[in-house]
């Protein structure tokens, strides 16, 4: 994990959501915390990793997300150089 986010306030916070019991909570919670669109874009890289992982092609996942092919570069990269975040949710989601 980058060492620029390993700070106390970034700790407290993953606290706070280690304690949330459920979906509702999580809605209630993000959407307090965090714009409309900053929870739309958490989504979307998820559904662009998503569709990655079962090897959809870049215009493929572009016209089916919205998202950008720059968006896909970066999910793309998080996923093959990244800290193994993405892998480890889709081994545990299976």
């Amino acid at each position: 994990m980058s060492k620029k986010i390993r700070t106390q306030e970034v700790e407290d916070l993953f606290d706070a959501i280690l304690s949330l019991k459920d979906k509702e909570e999580c809605f209630r919670f993000f959407e307090d915390i965090c714009t409309t669109n900053e929870i739309l874009s958490f989504a979307q890289r998820f559904q662009v990793a998503k569709m990655l992982e079962n090897k959809h092609t870049y215009q493929d996942i572009a016209e089916k997300s919205g998202a950008s092919t720059a968006t896909i570069s970066r999910v793309k990269r998080a996923i093959d150089d990244g800290s193994g975040g993405y892998k480890m949710i889709f081994e545990r989601l299976q």
